[in-house]
C-alpha cells in the first residue's frame, strides 16, 4: 500500500491538491484544494492510488456484485477500481437534477452494491446513490473513496468509508478567515464554475 506522504506527492505533482485561496462551490473559503479528475488524468500515477484502495476494499468487503458510481465524477474511478476487483461497475447521472440510471445500467434485486467515488466531502451524492440501490431492492454494503475529506460536522454518511486516504481541508465562512488566507489572491476552482 502506498504511504500517505507518498500519496501526497503524487496528488500535488498532478495538481489534484492545490494550496492557496480558494472558494470552493459551496461558497466557504479554503486552503486547499482537491480535484481528482487531474489525479485520474496520469493513469500511471492513479493506478497506484487505485491498486491500494483496492486492496483496502477488498479486505473490509468479501462479497461485492456490483459498483455504483455518481457521475462525474465517480465515473473513472469506479471503472478502475471494478477492473481491480473483477467487477461490474455502472454510473448514474443526473436527470433533472436527480440521480437515475440510464444506458441500459440495472441493479439486480438482491445484489450487494459498493459505492465508489472520487472525494467524498459530505456524502451527499452517495446518499442519493443509496436510494436507487433500495429502488431496486438490492444490499447497499458501504461506501469507497480516494479521498476521505469530510469532517464529522459535514458528513451526512453514518456507515464507515473506506478511503485511500482522509485529508483535513479547514473551510471557512468569508466572515471569518484567518489571517493567512486573507493574504492570499482568491481562486475559484472546480468544474461547476466551467462555461
Amino acid at each position: 500500500m502506498l504511504s500517505h506522504k507518498k500519496s501526497l506527492d503524487i496528488l500535488k505533482k498532478t495538481d489534484a491538491l492545490l494550496e492557496g485561496h480558494f472558494v470552493l462551490s459551496s461558497g466557504l473559503h479554503s486552503s486547499k484544494y482537491i480535484q481528482c479528475a487531474k489525479l485520474l488524468s496520469f493513469p500511471k500515477k492513479a493506478e497506484k492510488i487505485c491498486k491500494s484502495l483496492s486492496l483496502k476494499i477488498k479486505k473490509k468487503f468479501k462479497k461485492i456484485d456490483l459498483i455504483l458510481a455518481p457521475a462525474m465524477g465517480g465515473i473513472i474511478i469506479g471503472y478502475e477500481i471494478g477492473k481491480l476487483i473483477n467487477k461490474e461497475t455502472i454510473f448514474c447521472e443526473r436527470v433533472n437534477k436527480k440521480f437515475t440510471l440510464r444506458r441500459g445500467f440495472k441493479i439486480k434485486k438482491g445484489s450487494n452494491v459498493l459505492i465508489v467515488e472520487d472525494v467524498i466531502t459530505t456524502g451527499k451524492s452517495s446518499l442519493e446513490c443509496v436510494k436507487l440501490i433500495k429502488k431496486a431492492k438490492a444490499n447497499h454494503i458501504g461506501f469507497a473513496a480516494i479521498i476521505d475529506r469530510s469532517t464529522k460536522k459535514s458528513l451526512r454518511i453514518k456507515k464507515k468509508i473506506i478511503s485511500h486516504m482522509k485529508i483535513d481541508v479547514p473551510t471557512y465562512k468569508s466572515n471569518n478567515l484567518p489571517k493567512s488566507l486573507k493574504s492570499i489572491p482568491i481562486t475559484t476552482p472546480g468544474s461547476r464554475f466551467i462555461k
